[in-house]
């Protein structure tokens, strides 16, 4: 592992792999769950860490931007924009550990994504350091620039194929005065469905977030996670976590106090909280954001990261819910996340009591018949976690031809000698 601490000593890490044919595998908070931070297992890789560029090179309240290093965690962003009383929305379990520079790497979305996009739409300039030593930057405050190509993006969700990002220019908002957390009781993800619409409708742009829960989810943190509670009076077949935010100091309390009571009466829910303190919102949000934790506790569990149309979720878990019933009996789905995007983590957990190997075993043909099914609903096998090397032979089975041969051709143009993360993504 090398660890520079300027963009300067990257470039000249990448100028020396160049000239020496030495593969280099940038790694940010080691936080991705696809492998695109991960080494093979030659031993003859370098393992590029960002994690000493922590430095914050402006933060400008009245442009609402702040220009970052990549090493900075997520926490530390959100902070250094609370700082000068403004949001930075990218949110995520791992915010404590996972960096600017992989965020960016993976065009990471999180929990408000349904109100701000992902980190793609967040970035307004990218600082790369090139994989012949060069330093390509387009970090810039500007909101308007039609001067050619947008670079950005490219490198954005590129997982480290193409460049190394070093820095980044962020568009920062408004600080929320007041953010109020709803859980509430569902027949369904049908009910799901209608839900967020009626909400939607109602709130507008207030509506930050709307997690879908099912039941086993909701179960299996109170088991395994101290200090967890029910947080209905009933319990219920599915839940909706939903976050809505304003500027006005009392707007949205009274605003969802009204929507869930209409809610309720035009049966769109079965009940619901509204937190009333920071601490039981806290508490309401951790029984979302430790599913996966709650999960690896429970034994074995294949996990899907998709997307598809948001008025097919329904559809989409009722189908792949009996294809899984049929060849797996007794696995246990726990489909749940990000509803207000289309954004599904369709984990399966192991049989109660099975052997955690075994189960594990039959990872390739869940993937098969999951990723099929999400396909035939028009959409992604990969919604937020990248593709790194767990999804990159799935790429040609799913991906347009022509797409695929233009991804392939920037690759070499700009990675020539494949030493920038290879075998990761194409």
């Amino acid at each position: 592992m090398v660890e520079p601490k300027t963009s300067a000593e990257i470039c000249a890490i990448l100028a020396l792999c160049s000239k020496y044919l030495v593969e280099v595998v940038p790694q940010g908070g080691n936080t991705g769950l696809v492998g695109g931070q991960t080494p093979n297992n030659t031993g003859q890789q370098i393992i590029l860490s960002l994690r000493r560029l922590t430095q914050v090179r402006e933060i400008d309240p009245i442009s609402n931007t702040m220009t970052l290093e990549a090493g900075v965690t997520l926490h530390e962003a959100q902070e250094f924009a609370h700082s000068v009383e403004r949001y930075f929305p990218l949110s995520m379990a791992s915010e404590g550990s996972c960096t600017i520079g992989g965020n960016l790497a993976t065009n990471a979305g999180g929990v408000h994504v349904l109100a701000y996009g992902p980190a793609r739409d967040l970035t307004l300039g990218v600082e790369v350091a090139l994989a012949d030593g060069r330093l390509l930057t387009t970090l810039s405050k500007l909101r308007k620039d039609n001067t050619g190509y947008d670079l950005t993006r490219l490198f954005i969700g590129s997982e480290g194929t193409l460049g190394v990002i070093t820095a980044a220019t962020l568009k920062l908002f408004p600080q929320p005065r007041t953010q109020e957390i709803a859980f509430l009781g569902l027949e369904s993800p049908t009910q799901a469905l209608h839900l967020l619409n009626f909400i939607k409708a109602g709130a507008g742009i207030a509506l930050q977030a709307f997690e879908l829960i099912p039941s086993i989810a909701l179960k299996l943190v109170l088991t395994h996670i101290p200090n967890t509670r029910e947080p209905l009076a009933e319990s219920h077949p599915w839940y909706a976590l939903i976050e809505i935010a304003s500027n006005a100091e009392n707007e949205p309390h009274s605003l969802l106090t009204h929507l869930l009571s209409s809610a309720i009466t035009q049966r769109f829910a079965q009940d619901a909280i509204i937190a009333t303190s920071l601490a039981q919102a806290r508490a309401l949000w951790s029984l979302r954001e430790n599913i996966s934790e709650a999960q690896k506790r429970e034994g074995g569990s294949i996990k899907h990261d998709i997307s598809v149309p948001i008025d097919c979720i329904p559809a989409f878990i009722d189908q792949a819910g009996q294809l899984i019933q049929e060849n797996f009996p007794q696995a246990r789905p726990v489909p749940f996340g990000h509803m207000g995007d289309g954004n599904l983590h369709y984990n399966i957990s192991q049989p109660v009591g099975a052997d955690k190997a075994q189960f594990l075993s039959q990872w390739a043909q869940m993937n098969q018949i999951i990723h099929k099914l999400t396909q035939d609903f028009g959409g992604s096998i990969s919604a937020e976690h990248g593709i790194g090397q767990l999804k990159r032979h799935l790429l040609t089975q799913v991906k347009d031809p022509v797409a695929l041969d233009i991804m392939r051709n920037l690759k070499t143009m700009l990675d020539p000698l494949g030493i920038l993360n290879p075998g990761k993504v194409i």
